[in-house]
């Protein structure tokens, strides 16, 4: 039944507006090619098999097909790339959203023992069942708001067991859902209390036993290392992106937080797939990313949102041709949401990118960004049928402008409706 029903050819027929049709695109977008989305008024799209069969205006239409959808007055997009979340945690923390409105610091706040180290142990006391029963409710979630392809982090264990722990749900995860599930290593997101007054001790069990057992049960696709003053030198980070990379784990990291200390360039040295937050950027490091244009600059608007921080400086990036995605961050602690569509809304409000620079930013960069712009990220023959269909909508600009409404109708991924 399965086989049948991937053979059934489904038409969504009177698009308003196809967005994002590209058909080869083997770099990511920079500069003005981000202010370039390519639509179709009037539009089809065909699956077959999972696969976008094809597309076009509607002249072209094919006369029959196994279920039609009639899409008059609605758009299709791809569906967004979440290339950044943590995603698997075992309790949310409003405690501290309290605590900030306090006035404390997330600083502050982390050395109190809050923050990542609050994750961590809650995750350790935490069981593997009900962790990924929380973790795939959310996965459904964000799902339902679009998203087709998500990069999820371990870093809430910072131990070898509690590591592989988070691991081995986000494995659970790719085969439960059909959605583009990638996993990244984060044990280096903090210092363990155990570890207080022995860094090497701990970088040397990341290197030395993490890694190697990760890798041979092969549990992860990439490498993180959190390079903050709260967390991890860039030496350190250097150090185990080099681990990783000897074990087949490229890097993404986290840097930039809050401070320009030099984790942009020892990521660029490494080939970094993607450096991640950016809220803190320097002349220095913007002309190392623009010497490295297949190194994504991704960025988390709903994090300093929340955090009631200051934004990343997406204009100046993306006039330095920098190629630029979009990410929820989704974790309990500084952004407790996966809402692709709001992450869009705050990148237009708040870092003044335009619906078009977003969109590319959150679906054809977001793909580039996890490695999967060859099936995913936007709409193309061959590529995976992920894709939804809005309510009505009058333009591609109400997305973002009506931050507060939920404009997505249907959702597909690999053909299938959600």
């Amino acid at each position: 039944m399965l086989f049948l029903y991937f053979m059934r050819k489904i038409l969504i027929k009177n698009i308003k507006t196809l967005v994002q049709n590209r058909e080869h695109t083997d770099k990511p977008l920079g500069g003005r090619q981000m202010a370039e989305l390519p639509t179709i008024n009037n539009a089809f799209l065909l699956i077959q098999n999972g696969k976008i069969d094809d597309f076009g205006d509607m002249q072209n239409c094919p006369a029959t097909a196994d279920e039609t959808i009639d899409a008059t007055g609605k758009m299709v997009f791809p569906c967004w790339c979440d290339s950044h979340t943590h995603l698997v945690f075992a309790a949310t923390r409003e405690g501290e959203f309290v605590d900030r409105i306090k006035g404390l610091t997330y600083q502050e706040i982390a050395r109190r023992g809050g923050g990542i180290l609050n994750s961590a142990q809650r995750l350790r006391d935490t069981p593997e069942e009900l962790l990924l029963e929380d973790a795939y409710a959310r996965l459904q979630e964000i799902i339902r708001q679009g998203t087709g392809a998500i990069e999820i982090k371990s870093g809430y264990g910072l131990t070898l067991e509690s590591e592989l722990k988070m691991l081995r749900i986000i494995r659970e995860l790719k085969g439960m859902s059909d959605a583009t599930i990638k996993a990244t290593f984060l044990g280096a997101h903090a210092l363990p209390p155990e570890f207080k007054d022995n860094r090497k001790g701990y970088i040397d069990l990341i290197i030395n036993e993490m890694i190697p057992r990760i890798a041979d049960e092969n549990l992860a696709d990439y490498c993180d290392v959190f390079c903050e003053k709260v967390a991890f030198t860039p030496e350190e980070t250097e150090r185990i992106i080099e681990t990783g990379l000897k074990y087949g784990l490229p890097p993404k990291i986290h840097t930039n937080q809050f401070n320009s200390m030099g984790g942009i360039q020892a990521a660029i040295r490494h080939n970094a797939l993607s450096v991640d937050h950016l809220e803190v950027v320097n002349d220095a490091e913007i002309a190392a990313l623009q010497a490295a244009p297949k190194t994504i600059a991704t960025l988390l608007p709903s994090a300093p949102f929340f955090l009631n921080d200051h934004y990343p400086p997406a204009r100046k990036l993306m006039d330095a041709d920098i190629p630029v995605a979009l990410a929820t961050d989704f974790n309990p602690g500084s952004s407790p949401s996966g809402k692709m569509s709001f992450v869009i809304s705050l990148a237009c409000i708040k870092m003044q990118m335009t619906p078009e620079e977003a969109i590319n930013a959150a679906t054809l960069n977001g793909a580039f960004a996890i490695d999967c712009q060859q099936d995913i990220g936007s709409i193309a023959r061959g590529k995976s049928a992920n894709f939804f269909i809005t309510k009505k909508i009058s333009s591609i600009a109400q997305l973002p402008y009506s931050f507060g409404s939920d404009l997505v109708e249907q959702v597909f991924i690999q053909g299938k409706k959600t």
